[in-house]
């Protein structure tokens, strides 16, 4: 053997040793961001599928608010920064809200109130985080000066007392596909391939399929087989 080949069969052992290592880490690294998307992504999405809001925003408008300080004053939060630590200072909202599209309302219409004094939310889990959730911008945006003003929701047709300020069917199905798919496909990828070069049995039974076609150096019997 040369040492052209040499180094070749070198290059390629070295280039072997990387790729492993690449695709190792890559398995490892989605099997953590499946886990972290779990709680973060996946039960939201599943939740919000499961509430099956309805996709046209609704009419609602604002009847109470109120700011609270201190765990036990919230007991519960319109919208909180953050969904795994407790809210110490809170915005509790309560709207009424009619089965009439936002659409449709006109100022001269008499609206008839389908549930009075509901929890408001911001979304199905009443959470969020920095930038897109700001619970001080939602308070400004849906009490203080504007309560009474009718603006858009969505409520949950399986339970209807859920009503929240986001929502998009196709968001969060794409979200939940997205989170599920790829971290799976990528820790499936990079095992598989790892399991092709280092499985012993892995290439034997992929093998067994190929046809073998004997070469100019292989003898025959007598009889030709």
């Amino acid at each position: 053997m040369t040492v052209k080949q040499l180094s070749l069969i070198s290059l390629a052992e070295t280039a072997k040793f990387y790729t492993s290592l690449c695709l190792g880490t890559v398995a490892f690294l989605s099997v953590f961001a499946f886990l972290f998307l779990i709680p973060f992504v996946v039960d939201p999405a599943i939740n919000s599928l499961l509430a099956d809001y309805e996709p046209e925003p609704v009419t609602c408008v604002t009847t109470d608010h109120i700011y609270a300080e201190g765990l036990r004053n919230c007991s519960w939060s319109s919208c909180r920064e953050g969904c795994t630590r407790e809210a110490t200072k809170c915005h509790q909202i309560y709207v009424n809200y009619s089965r009439l599209p936002f659409r449709e309302w006109r100022p001269w219409i008499a609206i008839q109130w389908d549930v009075s004094d509901t929890r408001f939310l911001i979304n199905t889990e009443g959470c969020g985080y920095p930038p897109n959730t700001n619970c001080s911008d939602f308070a400004r945006q849906y009490a203080y000066k504007f309560s009474g003003t009718p603006f858009p929701c969505y409520y949950s047709r399986t339970y209807p007392e859920i009503v929240v300020a986001r929502y998009s069917w196709d968001d969060t199905l794409r979200h939940l596909v997205l989170s599920i798919a790829i971290p799976n496909l990528l820790f499936f990828a990079s095992v598989g391939m790892l399991s092709y070069w280092y499985c012993p049995g892995c290439g034997t039974s992929c093998n067994k399929y190929v046809h073998h076609f004997p070469t100019e150096d292989e003898e025959y019997d007598d009889d030709g087989y």
